[in-house]
Formats: C-alpha cells, structure tokens, sequence
C-alpha cells in the first residue's frame, strides 16, 4: 500500500551500505496494486500519441520506449507520474542515496517490453550515455518502477553486483542489434569482467517493486519470449549541481533534461492517471 506519512521514509543503515557494495538495492511494495493499475493505463493511453518521444520497435509498430512522463507539459505529460517523482517514497531515498537534497529528474523513461516483440538491451552502463551529454559524474541514481511481474523468460533486466566499482568503460556504440542506439560495452572486456565478477543477477520482483541502482552498474535484458508485456518506469534522479555541461549537438530535452530546478517534496498520495 501506499506510505502514509508526510517525512520521507528514511533507508537503514544495511541498506545503504547494500546499496554501495552492490550497486543496487530493491524496494518492494511501494506502489499498489491500484497505483501499478493506473500507471499501466496511462502509458497506455500515452503510447498511441504521435511524438518523437516515442521509440517504437519498427516504424507504425509498439512502442519500446516513451520518454518525459514527469513534467507537467508536453505530448507524453501525465499527472500521476509528475507525481510519483516527487513522491516521498521515491525521492526520499534517492536524496539519501545521493547525500543531496536538490536533486532533478535527468529522464523519466519507460519501456514497454511487449509480448513475444520485446527486444533486447545490450549490456551497458547508463553512464556511457549521460558522459557524452556532458554530465560530469557518474553521480545519478535510477529508480525501477516494476509495473509487470518480470521473469527471465519476459527478459528481466540483470545487474552484475559489485560492476559500478570498476568506474566507467569506455563504450563503443552499437547501431546493429536493435532499432535503438546504444553506448554499450565491448564484448572483450564485458566477457573479461563477468569471469572476475559474480553471476548476473536476474531483477525480479512483483509490480509495485522499486528498485534504485547506480548510473554504472553493469545491466541488460534479453529478448521477451513470454506470452506477457514487461513494462517498467525508469525514473534517473541527478545532484543538480551535476547537470550537464555544454556539449556539440546534446540531445533533446526529453532525454537531457534542461530543467535543473531543485524537485520540491510531494505527496505520497497520487493522482489518477491521464492527462
């Protein structure tokens, strides 16, 4: 159920010190079942617009990818997520796990790893991206909102604990394997870390899971097998004294947010979905 309190819920000091060794740590029951429901309805709603905030699989097909959920304007505007990204129970323990109480939302984005279509995410580091959009540390944290039970078979997201301690690789880019564009992590040093490393972790968890993991933690997903969708909200908080330096050609603001302005502390209690 929702929390039901004005202060933000406070991280213990196991969790914080899980969160730094492993580079994740998991949250669940922090949405309910309705809260998940209306979430998944909105995104619905919003995946039928017409707006290059949308990443589809293929052209005229599903979406893959929306972005920019959380502001209060623009084509994919929702109401319940410009909520949830000031909601205590999302932006309390992002303050604490980032030691700063002026943090901004980077991105929201979510993905929609449809039935059967869900294609793979390379293994990467968000930070091979956000580096090249000018943000100076690799200092952010993301929160994983689970709207779908995911399983290996639907191609859950997999962390390799530990990985965000090796600081950033340098990534090379892949426009091959999928429609998506991604700064991913060479073969040969990717199969040099997983003999060092302990075995990927599969995410999972039911809907209404959180869980906040650190911008350079080594992660992918596979193709989605399963007859069900895997949808999740991926909201990245960023320190606003780390926003982004000027750089030739930045990317749009739906991905590199030019709102830095300090989020101020919501409500736990969220609005229904739609615009």
């Amino acid at each position: 159920m929702p929390l039901d309190t004005a202060a933000p819920p406070r991280l213990t000091p196991a969790q914080c010190e899980a969160y730094a060794r492993d580079g994740y740590l998991v949250l669940p029951n922090l949405f309910s079942a309705a809260e998940v429901a209306a979430m998944k309805a909105d995104l619905a709603r919003i995946q039928t617009i017409d707006t290059d905030h949308l990443v589809r699989e293929r052209a005229g097909g599903v979406a893959k990818t929306i972005y920019r959920v959380h502001e209060a304007d623009g084509p994919t505007a929702s109401p319940l997520f410009h909520a949830a990204s000031r909601a205590p129970r999302l932006l309390g323990p992002a303050r604490q796990l980032l030691g700063d109480d002026s943090l901004y939302i980077y991105h929201t984005k979510c993905n929609l790893k449809t039935a059967i279509d869900g294609s793979v995410w390379q293994w990467h580091q968000d930070y091979g991206s956000w580096r090249r959009d000018g943000v100076p540390q690799p200092d952010l944290t993301t929160a994983l909102v689970m709207l779908d039970q995911p399983s290996e078979m639907s191609g859950c997201l997999y962390f390799i604990p530990g990985s965000h301690r090796l600081g950033t690789i340098e990534p090379e880019m892949d426009d091959r394997t999928t429609s998506y564009r991604l700064w991913v992590v060479p073969k040969p040093k990717l199969v040099d870390i997983m003999q060092r490393s302990p075995e990927p972790v599969p995410i999972i968890g039911p809907p209404g899971t959180v869980v906040f993991f650190h911008c350079n933690i080594l992660h992918g997903s596979g193709h989605n097998l399963s007859r069900h969708d895997r949808w999740a909200v991926y909201l990245v908080y960023n320190r606003c004294a780390n926003r982004p330096l000027d750089v030739p050609g930045p990317r749009p603001d739906y991905v590199r947010s030019l709102n830095w302005a300090p989020l101020p502390m919501g409500s736990d209690a969220l609005p229904a979905g739609g615009a």
